[in-house]
């Protein structure tokens, strides 16, 4: 079995995941959605899940270093998925004070996460993932890439092993919370 590398960054960036719960509470307490912000955020949150699926599809976890799909275009698709996700349910809620919470929160909290993510692949890959890092872009995708079929593809299976399934539902939850808040407010 694999160690896992010595996370670098501060403590606290441990705290992503249960902070992210209250944050996203108090967002949608200061949402102010109508029905027309809640369309268009959610078909940006939409733009996000299938990045983020098409991701969990070729990640492989401690298997192998996933280079091929979305993986091309960002080392951190998954999180460049969540960041657009969080912006759809931003605009969706049409809260400035929310939209400024998520913007705070991602930068906060997932640069150290990415920087640690990456610490531990360098230690697992070594000069792979140099060489992987030296020509994608840590978080904004890159528009062209060159075909190239090595590697896995993307599976189905794959993305369901990653749970990945559990960001669509979080999302159709939002989306119905903030439908129900546009509703009730009208």
């Amino acid at each position: 079995m694999l160690e896992r590398a010595a996370a670098p960054g501060p403590a606290w960036a441990r705290w992503r995941a249960p902070l992210g719960y209250p944050t996203a509470a108090l967002c949608l307490w200061l949402a102010h959605p109508p029905f027309r912000s809640i369309l268009i955020g959610s078909a940006v949150a939409a733009l996000g899940l299938m990045i983020r699926a098409a991701a969990a599809g070729h990640l492989r976890k401690r298997e192998a270093l996933a280079s091929t799909g979305p993986y091309a275009r960002t080392r951190n698709p998954l999180y460049f998925g969540s960041a657009l996700i969080a912006a759809g349910f931003a605009l969706a809620g049409r809260s400035w004070l929310a939209a400024a919470l998520v913007a705070l929160y991602f930068t906060i909290f997932y640069a150290q996460v990415m920087r640690r993510e990456e610490s531990e692949l360098r230690a697992q890959y070594g000069q792979a993932f140099d060489d992987y890092a030296s020509t994608v872009p840590r978080f904004w995708p890159r528009l062209r890439v060159s075909a190239s079929s090595r590697g896995p593809q993307f599976s189905f299976a794959q993305y369901v092993r990653n749970r990945e399934y559990h960001a669509a539902i979080g999302a159709a939850l939002a989306i119905a919370v903030l439908s129900a808040i546009a509703a009730w407010r009208k």
